[in-house]
């Protein structure tokens, strides 16, 4: 994708690409930010530097961990950052007739090559109150950037979160697939929940704009619409087939299938368990054999799945396998799913030790049909022999939460810290600029986040650390950490000359969310009653916060 104007990246001698989505403009923000920064402009404050941390308040799911993401296409649109002629005329239309024209004169000159960008690495567990990003840079500039980017991080981070507790439930050993393109919150929902649900540990997608975007795997085979669309099996034309190795033809791949068909029908372990088949359902699966003889993967429930599904996909499987072929296996998306996969697991089995067909008792079973972690989790309960998991509906929307309610607040301005005060204490700010570590204990497990002041000495293996809670004075606790990692990262430098992070490949985000999870205490990420997480703030930083709150709190006067 050619970049729009990526003029900040030209003057850093870093050309980018521009968003994934055509929409992220600097457009694609809230009325109000251009009313401020033209605020700030006739103030002139709008080149005072300003410092903003994006966080969240709360985990989402009624868990206590959530996955960032969304960090990538925040660089592309802050690299791309540039108004065109077009855009500054219908600012200039959409306020008041009384701007100046000096105003939309600014407008024409700003990017993002003053800002500065520090933040978590994409694919990174986090917790409340820790910033995910911390931008800094011209106030009125780094106004206009509150809005894309909450937006870029809001869905992102949740349906990344979404998927890793589905990968959570399901287990290390299942594979996930991502269905949902179809019901999804418009193109863009979709597109980005294929890219995000990957992060999150799924395995493959079945949107295929998602698979050329990002090169994720691509998954899919037919619905039941292909099923039925057959009356019978006189509807195959071309009844011949090659073997795998080319040596070969089967030239009535239909007779091979009926014989294979009869054969399961009347032998001595599976009497009695079917009778005839669908036979337009034998000719769907035939018909779809024939066009993938390697990818053979039948949905068997459009009928019955035990006296017809299963048993006409072993036909075709076993006649496959004369040719060289090894089918895939099937896909039940109806009825109970824990007794189906049992049964058809059975079947299986049966025809491996019958038939003498080596790994056929190992066929893959795929389940779908509107899962979520509730039903992944009643299915481990109940037991089940399903190996492989498409989702879709309460994956990529979302289902179970709304939104993350990340937040952009200013934390410093002019080197003057700043704090923002609530009745709910849950919605103060933590001020100034600020370093972020993770401490982590003997057992590899992370302990607890801390926040410092800029200039605060950073935490050091095996000494021992006052980690505060930022707003309750009894909660405290020494930490003697093993191992101790910085958060945030330079991203993206502007005029300082810090060195850049190169943002990784896909695949790479995705190994480290998964590294990541396996580095959390059990308990922190368990589906029910998860311990929270502690995040804390070092002993200055506490004192100073207080200070701060007490100082900016207006004294009330009784009468």
């Amino acid at each position: 994708m050619e970049a729009k104007g990526n003029r900040a990246s030209e003057k850093a001698g870093r050309v980018m690409d521009g968003p994934t989505n055509p929409m992220v403009t600097p457009l694609l923000t809230d009325l109000y930010q251009f009313t401020m920064a033209y605020a700030y402009w006739k103030a002139g404050k709008h080149n005072e530097r300003a410092v903003f941390d994006l966080y969240f308040r709360k985990n989402p799911f009624g868990g206590e961990f959530t996955v960032f993401a969304g960090l990538e296409e925040c660089i592309k649109l802050i690299a791309n950052f540039k108004l065109t002629e077009e855009e500054i005329s219908f600012i200039c239309q959409s306020l008041p007739g009384s701007c100046e024209e000096g105003f939309f004169n600014y407008l024409r000159e700003i990017d993002c090559s003053d800002v500065e960008v520090y933040a978590i690495s994409e694919g990174t567990v986090v917790f409340p109150k820790v910033p995910l990003l911390r931008v800094e840079g011209p106030v009125a500039v780094v106004q206009l950037l509150e809005t894309p980017v909450l937006n870029l991080v809001n869905f992102a981070s949740l349906v990344a979160t979404n998927a890793a507790r589905h990968r959570l439930v399901a287990g290390k050993s299942k594979m996930l697939l991502e269905f949902g393109l179809r019901r999804a919150q418009g193109p863009d929902g979709a597109i980005g929940a294929s890219k995000y649900c990957y992060i999150g540990g799924f395995d493959a997608t079945s949107n295929v704009a998602a698979g050329r975007l990002f090169g994720i795997p691509l998954r899919g085979t037919h619905s039941h619409a292909f099923v039925s669309s057959f009356t019978s099996p006189d509807e195959i034309l071309e009844k011949s087939l090659c073997s795998s190795d080319r040596s070969s033809t089967c030239e009535d791949f239909v007779s091979l299938v009926n014989s294979w068909l009869n054969k399961i029908k009347w032998s001595k372990s599976l009497s009695g368990i079917f009778g005839e088949t669908n036979q337009s359902e034998l000719a769907a699966f035939m018909s779809y054999a024939l066009a993938f003889p390697s990818n053979f993967l039948a949905l068997v429930d459009t009928y019955d799945v035990m006296r017809s599904g299963v048993p006409n996909f072993c036909a075709v499987a076993l006649a496959l396998r004369d040719l060289g072929y090894k089918a895939v296996g099937i896909r039940l998306d109806s009825g109970d799913l824990a007794y189906l996969s049992g049964e058809a697991r059975k079947i299986f089995h049966t025809i491996e030790k019958e038939f003498g067909v080596p790994g056929f008792g190992k066929t893959s079973i795929t389940a779908s049909n509107d899962l979520n972690e509730e039903t992944l989790d009643a299915l481990n309960k109940q037991g089940h022999e399903v190996d492989c998991f498409g989702i879709g509906t309460y994956l990529v929307t979302c289902y179970a939460q709304a939104a993350l309610g990340c937040v952009f607040k200013l934390v410093e301005i002019n080197n003057q810290p700043r704090i923002k005060l609530s009745e709910d204490v849950s919605k103060v700010s933590i001020p100034c600029k600020k370093r972020c570590y993770r401490l982590y204990g003997k057992e590899g497990y992370s302990l607890v986040d801390i926040m410092t002041g800029e200039n605060e000495p950073c935490p050091k293996v095996g000494e021992r650390i006052l980690c505060r809670h930022p707003f309750s004075e009894s909660k405290r606790a020494y930490v003697v950490p093993k191992r101790v990692e910085e958060l945030l990262k330079c991203y993206w430098p502007g005029k300082s000359d810090k060195v850049r992070e190169e943002l990784p490949a896909l695949d790479d985000i995705r190994d480290h969310c998964i590294k990541q999870l396996e580095q959390m205490r059990p308990d922190h990420i368990r589906r029910l009653n998860p311990t929270p997480y502690k995040v804390s703030v070092s002993a200055k930083l506490y004192d100073f916060i207080h200070f701060l709150w007490l100082n900016e709190a207006p004294v009330g006067e009784l009468q």
